[in-house]
């Protein structure tokens, strides 16, 4: 690890450090935290992973979390955004417990190093499935878990996805490299991008506008995933899921991009939610984003409502200044 956190691209109050770990067959690996102090005591923290061809940017959310008193640490995971190294493959893994080795890390930050002993979770996309994995597998203890259109399931008909999965635990146990055709529009990232026709300035290197290849390999990790999610967890604690209250699947830039979730199936969300354990609130955001926290403004607005409510209810009540 770097011996002190130094300043990151986000500017202050945001500090980064760097997490080293094993290397793999690519070579070195590494991961970086991104923190933002919590505003006055803190009273926890939250632990937040990013999504697929995503990393931590999300500033208003996290500055949100600090306003409650909430230290907020963003991981960028292996081969995402600013642990992205150049010999390395960008957001590939063969298996979803690569990523466990820096949540570990992270974890031991927070609760050992900072002292933090009341934690919420916090994730987005394919990290929404990442997390919860964790947590199931490590038996930690959480205040809470808040989930931002977590991936549940592979989109498409039954059958297709049924079939399509066979293929892929084959092809990516045989040929993890291969890249899976598919078609991006590239109408999610420019909806978000204030170079485009979004508001949120991140960088187009790490968040790319065609977004990044799809491998046999990783998808096969996410299928892997979905299965062990459908067979139920128990993250054992109040867990929060918002998405979008549609989905839709545009051609061309328009009104609909940026009031429904244009990549995930919502309905699959809702409907795998309950795998999560026995406290679970889902709740549908007329007009999100797929980023709920990245939506319109009027549409944000909404979006920390719910969460005020959320957390006033299930998670401050029941806790103390640290």
């Amino acid at each position: 690890m770097s011996p002190d956190p130094t300043p990151d691209l986000l500017g202050g109050p945001y500090t980064v450090e760097t997490i080293d770990l094993d290397p793999d067959d690519e070579g070195a690996v590494v991961a970086h935290l991104v923190t933002r102090p919590a505003v006055g005591a803190a009273r926890g923290a939250v632990l937040h992973l990013h999504g697929f061809a995503d990393y931590f940017f999300q500033t208003e959310y996290a500055d949100w979390w600090a306003e409650r008193g909430y230290a907020f640490y963003g991981l960028d995971l292996r081969k995402y955004g600013r642990s992205i190294l150049k010999h390395q493959t960008p957001n590939f893994v063969a298996d979803l417990r690569e990523y466990f080795p820096e949540i570990d890390e992270a974890w031991r930050l927070i609760t050992e190093r900072d002292g933090h002993q009341r934690v919420i979770g916090s994730a987005h996309s394919t990290g929404g499935l990442t997390l919860p994995l964790w947590v199931n597998a490590r038996r930690v203890t959480l205040a809470g878990l808040v989930l931002n259109s977590p991936w549940f399931d592979m989109q498409g008909a039954w059958w297709l996805r049924n079939v399509g999965t066979t293929v892929v635990r084959e092809v990516g146990r045989r040929q993890p490299k291969r890249i899976i055709p598919r078609t991006v529009t590239g109408l999610y990232t420019r909806s978000l991008h204030v170079e485009h026709e979004g508001e949120f300035d991140f960088n187009l290197d790490w968040k790319p506008v065609e977004s990044w290849p799809v491998y046999a390999g990783w998808l096969r990790a996410i299928r892997q995933g979905h299965a062990e999610l459908h067979r139920g967890l128990e993250v054992g604690c109040p867990a929060l899921v918002l998405s979008s209250a549609r989905s839709t699947t545009p051609s061309a830039m328009g009104d609909d991009v940026h009031r429904h979730d244009i990549v995930l199936d919502v309905e699959q969300i809702r409907r795998w939610a309950p795998a999560l354990g026995r406290h679970v609130t889902s709740i549908g955001i007329a007009d999100a984003r797929h980023d709920v926290v990245l939506s319109l403004p009027d549409v944000r607005k909404t979006v920390y409502r719910e969460l005020d409510t959320w957390v006033t209810a299930y998670v401050d009540s029941r806790s103390a200044v640290e």
